[in-house]
Parts: structure tokens; C-alpha cells; sequence
């Protein structure tokens, strides 16, 4: 991890991830809770908010199009917080709220620093209203406009804890595991790749097995192979 300076001043800076260091980030995070799974299947992501940050996953009313928010403190994640609203007896609003829980943690892993360093935070978080010195508040829009870099709209650190939602929820080396079944080698090299005529069938049987949302598994199937014709991306 590194920082940007912007023109902000002093505590105009913050954190730049690659996507290769999200990856490792989560993974080492799950295996070091002894939650990583030993085979492809869905992790306990409730489970790993509890061991991982020793902090309560609260259930309550939230506004409305609040999904959830992240409350720190000067040790860092204080507790999780998720929208009651949401239903957890329709497998969908269950599987969302695995997603909630997936991208408030990425918010623990990547942002607990900044609030325990007691930064400007008025300046570093663009003076947001959803960002104070003991929050990250999450709202409904923000897990569908700032999932890919085209609709990028600045909240960096809306886009950094998606990217930890396909991490934690579907590892790299297991995902890339389940996924075997569906590539065939292409190329010179061999190297594998998504069929076409796959890929639905891949993305509904990567929601299963993982416990996600058909879009969910359609974005991690779509950041290791973003195109038929192209091999595996790493």
C-alpha cells in the first residue's frame, strides 16, 4: 500500500491499493482467522467480522438506502452496523447481506488506519457528509454506481471496499479453483479461458456455490475474465 498526496494539504493523502494487494490483504485476513475454506464453498463472513476485529455485527433501522456503516475508534473498528431492513429469510436479501458485511469489512482492513491516526478527515474524505471521525456510512447506490473504474466518481474508499466484496466472499485461489470446471485451455501456452457459451452457467453455479448474488459472482468472473477470447487474468 502506498499514498496519494493531492492539493489538499498536509493530510491530503490517502491510501492507494492495487487490486493484487486487496487480494492478499483478504486472503491472508481469512487464513489467519482460520476461516478461509479448504475447498471452494461460502465463508463465514459474520464470523470473520467477530474474530478478525473482535467487534459485534448490530443489527438495527437505518435510514432509508442505508445499507449499512463501519463505526471506528482509536483501535480501530468499534462495531459493524447493517440495515435490519434488509431480510434475511429471502436467499437474495441474505446473499446481500453477506455482500454489506463483505464491503464493510474491506472498510476495516483498508480505512481502520486513517480514523486511529486522527486525520483531517473533513479533508481527506473530500468533506463528505457519509465519513465523520467515527463512521463510514454505506448507502444502497454506492455497492451498484462504484463497482467499476468507468463509473468511478471519486469515493475512493466506496470503490476499495467493493473490491474486498469478491476477496472475502470468493477467495482468489479458491474461486480460480472452482472455476477449473468451466476454462479450457487456449493459446500456445495453454493458458485458461472462459468459454462464451459458459459463462452464464459459471456465474449462476459460482452464486451457489459461494452464496452470493448472481451480480456478485458476475463481477469476480468478470475481473479474472474479462473477455472470451482472453486467457485468465491475474
Amino acid at each position: 500500500m502506498r499514498t496519494l498526496r493531492t492539493s489538499a494539504g498536509p493530510f491530503g493523502e490517502r491510501p492507494f491499493y492495487t487490486d493484487d494487494e486487496i487480494e492478499r490483504m483478504c486472503s491472508d485476513a481469512l487464513v489467519e482467522t482460520a476461516l478461509m475454506p479448504r475447498e471452494p464453498g461460502a465463508v463465514r463472513i459474520e464470523r470473520f467480522i467477530e474474530k478478525r476485529f473482535k467487534a459485534p455485527v448490530i443489527y438495527e433501522r437505518l435510514s432509508t438506502e442505508v445499507l449499512g456503516f463501519t463505526e471506528f475508534g482509536p483501535n480501530g473498528v468499534q462495531a459493524i452496523h447493517i440495515a435490519e431492513a434488509l431480510d434475511a429469510s429471502s436467499k437474495s436479501e441474505a446473499r446481500r447481506i453477506n455482500s454489506t458485511l463483505a464491503h464493510e469489512a474491506g472498510h476495516g482492513l483498508m480505512h481502520a488506519h486513517l480514523f486511529a491516526l486522527g486525520l483531517d478527515h473533513g479533508r481527506l474524505f473530500g468533506n463528505d457528509p457519509d465519513v465523520t471521525s467515527q463512521r463510514v456510512l454505506c448507502r444502497d447506490e454506492d455497492s451498484q454506481s462504484i463497482r467499476s473504474k468507468r463509473r468511478y466518481d471519486g469515493r475512493w474508499w466506496e470503490f476499495q471496499a467493493n473490491r474486498a466484496i469478491g476477496a472475502l466472499l470468493m477467495p482468489r485461489e479458491i474461486f480460480l479453483l472452482f472455476m477449473k470446471q468451466f476454462v479450457e485451455e487456449r493459446g500456445t501456452f495453454g493458458l485458461p479461458a472462459l468459454p462464451l457459451e459458459r459463462r452464464n452457467e459459471a456465474i449462476a453455479a459460482a452464486a451457489n456455490m459461494f452464496d452470493v448474488n448472481p451480480a456478485a459472482a458476475r463481477i469476480r468472473v468478470d475481473g479474472f475474465f474479462s473477455d472470451a477470447s482472453k486467457q485468465l487474468t491475474l
